[in-house]
């Protein structure tokens, strides 16, 4: 005989188990406990190993999931058959068709004529018209034409068209004559469409020996479409060209016209007549500088053109002020002294009986003439903006033996 426990129990007059209708069991009021008890050891297995966090989160995904997927599955089943069903027969045709049938034939002659409605769904995609048109650049082939300003060079126009300085100075032989000090303000200027020569033809020439002259192939120049050679039936031979015809030579190199005076011996400084009023007669005797030289000016500063001889200009443009004193950079005796032709308004050079010429040019104010000795770091004259010059500035120029070299090189 077992013997319960509960039964000496207070509670024991109450039955220990209460027999319940099967409407009470399910009624909502009374949920069961029993149902529940399968979530609370999982849900005590999650609290104690601290994923309460990202279990909520991933329980949010998952619901947000379920909520998206329902609401596509009810736009699909109710608005777009609603939308179908609405549109006129023909559109709807051609929808079906669409849908059905997602890969076209092969082939558009016997598709049927283009028709549009007020419908926007049966228009399609609407390409919107622009207003603006990109035209793509294309190189230029042919020769323009740019009128100086004030504070151009042949540097910075060259610069500005991309092109060599002595591009400017060959294809402007007429006006700049290879010297870039002739550059004013106002002209007008040719521009190549590419660096090289600009060959102006003349009666009687010979296609092969000017091309040979300007050290390119005949078929560069023949071929360049700027200067509108037929090339199908050209022949090199038998060229029919206008005299006055210009030609870009493309490539193109010739020697520059040396617009500065020739070497000035002391014993015979007459050679430089034609240059200017400037030139001195006989002189055959005076001091002899040691090659050993000091700056023209207390400046240092090159604020013009530097020493170029490819843009014929084999000298330094020492930037000073109007009436700022030039200095002899060495003993010797001067040769030149005066106006000069070519740009260089007044001029003066002295040679320094040892090779070496020393050139001053655009002085203001000249204080030696032909003839006299001058000392090292002697005032010989002022910075001026005499001849061809854009600004103040002393233009200094050094030769050794007939040969024109960078002051910079031997100066301190």
């Amino acid at each position: 005989m077992t013997i319960d426990p509960l039964e000496d129990s207070p509670l024991s007059e109450e039955p220990l188990i209460t027999t319940k209708t099967q409407s009470e069991a399910i009624a909502p009021s009374e949920p069961s406990r029993e149902a529940g008890n399968w979530f609370e050891p999982i849900w005590e297995l999650i609290t104690h190993a601290g994923l309460v966090e990202p279990a909520m989160r991933a329980g949010t995904l998952v619901l947000s999931l379920v909520v998206v997927l329902l609401v596509v599955w009810v736009m699909r089943s109710f608005y777009l058959q609603a939308v179908f069903d609405n549109l006129p027969d023909e559109s709807q045709g051609a929808s079906a068709s669409f849908l059905l049938t997602p890969t076209p034939e092969s082939g558009t002659s016997g598709l049927p004529a283009i028709t549009t409605s007020g419908d926007p769904l049966s228009q399609g995609i609407i390409r919107k018209a622009g207003l603006h048109t990109t035209i793509p650049t294309r190189p230029r082939v042919d020769v323009i034409h740019y009128i100086v300003e004030a504070g151009d060079s042949v540097f910075s126009i060259a610069e500005k068209f991309s092109l060599k300085p002595e591009t400017i100075l060959w294809s402007n032989s007429n006006t700049l004559q290879d010297n870039p000090h002739r550059l004013q303000v106002g002209q007008e200027l040719n521009i190549m469409p590419i660096d090289g020569t600009y060959h102006k033809w003349s009666q009687g020439e010979n296609f092969q020996k000017v091309a040979e002259y300007y050290g390119v192939d005949p078929m560069d120049i023949l071929e360049w479409s700027g200067n509108e050679f037929d090339i199908y039936t050209a022949q090199l031979g038998n060229l029919n060209i206008e005299p006055g015809t210009m030609l870009i030579v493309p490539g193109g190199r010739r020697q520059m016209i040396d617009y500065g005076p020739p070497r000035i011996p002391r014993d015979n400084p007459a050679v430089a007549r034609t240059y200017g009023p400037g030139h001195c007669g006989d002189v055959a005797e005076g001091i002899v500088g040691d090659g050993l030289f000091i700056w023209p000016t207390a400046g240092h500063w090159i604020g013009g053109y530097d020493y170029n001889p490819s843009a014929n200009h084999p000298a330094i443009d020492i930037a000073s002020d109007i009436g700022d004193s030039v200095y002899a950079v060495d003993d010797g005796v001067v040769v030149y002294s005066g106006w000069s032709y070519s740009g260089y308004g007044n001029l003066m050079v002295m040679d320094h009986g040892n090779g070496w010429q020393s050139l001053y040019a655009h002085l203001n104010d000249y204080y030696v003439g032909c003839g006299e000795s001058v000392y090292q770091g002697a005032v010989i004259g002022t910075v001026g903006v005499t001849g061809n010059s854009s600004g103040p500035h002393l233009h200094f120029e050094m030769m050794y033996n007939a040969a024109k070299v960078n002051p910079l090189n031997f100066l301190p």
